[in-house]
């Protein structure tokens, strides 16, 4: 199986990558864009794989390719961040190494996902990396878009630009993992295109709940009283599924660290300990953060879905224009009956704007409430 078999319905990126990786001079510097759920750190992965292939294809069978499929070659470092930003610390890290030859392979590949999340400074730090390489070191970027990296950093990379695959290919890549077809085709088309989502859905019972609790919150809008009660059970749930995916991780890794450090051996704590256990706790704080955030967006990414479904089955475009939550049908038909296609489409509006300014550091919970009152009377 060739590693480019893992990047779902992008034949045009892969033939681009692919052919710059078997080239002599593939470049210093990539940026992958695309939207989330199109397999930008898929793709940056199978191209360094390619990159170090020892027939430069990227055929994934030859050691290199297993090696930096599994995450373990020497030559291949990943920089990537469950935080809010990535800092100046790690693209100084990153100075040597940039210069440095590769020890085992063709190339020295350095991938930075969520390049979006770069602060100015460290962006500013990542220049002069950038700008003078190590002759066989290439730099992988990845973000949702083109604009959302510095300038200063964009204008040095070469761009694949990838799309959100069908729900057809992605129906195939759950059959092939062994999710039965109707389970495959409903929760590819419920995830939008998003392998990663499709997969939760096919494979967790509990995520398809949330959803459906999401999806239940247009019919809980008939009084103002119930609009802001819909609002903050949205961010309630949201902050309930980080804290479950927090809880099972940042315990056990407190403790870790506390027994690495000898803190409590014989009820002692050593000096020069306060400081690490500081920066794990404002590790972890971020981290909370950012994925509360991640599980409102989701949700609000199905909720505008909703509303869409709502549009297409107005408009009679349910021949030409799949509807994405195939199961709420019903639902979905009440409101078309109850709104004109322009309310409908203020609905839309205030969904987008409420992820906009949730992106923007509003408070979620006020982004939510105005979101809410708007849906309420479009």
């Amino acid at each position: 199986m060739s590693v480019w078999d893992r990047v779902v319905g992008q034949p045009e990126v892969v033939a681009q990558l692919a052919a710059a990786a078997a080239g002599e001079s593939p470049g210093h510097a990539w940026l992958i864009v695309g939207p989330a759920g199109s397999g930008r750190s898929v793709a940056a992965r199978a191209f360094a794989a390619a990159l170090e292939c020892e027939s430069r294809t990227g055929c994934g069978s030859c050691r290199p390719c297993r090696e930096v499929t599994s995450g373990t070659h020497p030559d291949v470092t990943t920089v990537v961040t469950e935080g809010l930003s990535i800092g100046v610390k790690p693209m100084r890290e990153l100075a040597p190494l940039a210069l440095s030859s590769p020890t085992a392979g063709r190339a020295r590949v350095i991938m930075i996902e969520d390049a979006d999340r770069l602060t100015e400074s460290a962006g500013n730090v990542l220049l002069k990396p950038l700008e003078e390489p190590g002759a066989a070191t290439v730099f992988v970027l990845c973000a949702p878009a083109i604009s959302d990296v510095l300038p200063t950093v964009r204008s040095r990379c070469r761009v694949a630009a990838l799309r959100l695959p069908s729900s057809s290919d992605v129906a195939q890549v759950l059959t092939t993992e062994g999710v039965g077809r109707e389970l495959a085709a409903f929760a590819a088309a419920a995830a939008g295109g998003h392998v990663g989502r499709a997969r939760r859905l096919a494979r967790d019972e509990g995520a398809r709940e949330r959803r459906a609790a999401v999806l239940r919150l247009p019919q809980s809008l008939r009084t103002v009283g119930g609009a802001l009660d819909a609002a903050a059970e949205l961010v309630r749930a949201a902050e309930d599924e980080a804290a479950a995916q927090a809880g099972e991780r940042d315990g056990p890794e407190t403790v870790a660290l506390k027994e690495a450090l000898g803190v409590g051996v014989r009820g002692v704590s050593p000096r020069g300990t306060a400081r690490p256990l500081k920066e794990l706790e404002a590790e972890q704080k971020s981290r909370l953060t950012r994925a509360k955030r991640d599980a409102l967006d989701r949700a609000l990414i199905d909720l505008a879905a909703w509303y869409r479904d709502v549009l297409v089955q107005q408009l009679g475009a349910g021949q030409v224009v799949r509807e994405v939550h195939s199961d709420q049908t019903a639902p979905v038909a009440i409101l078309a009956r109850a709104y004109t296609p322009e309310a409908v489409l203020r609905c839309v509006e205030a969904v987008l704007a409420c992820r906009e300014a949730i992106a923007a550091n509003v408070a979620p919970l006020l982004a939510c409430e105005a979101m809410a009152l708007t849906l309420r009377s479009p």
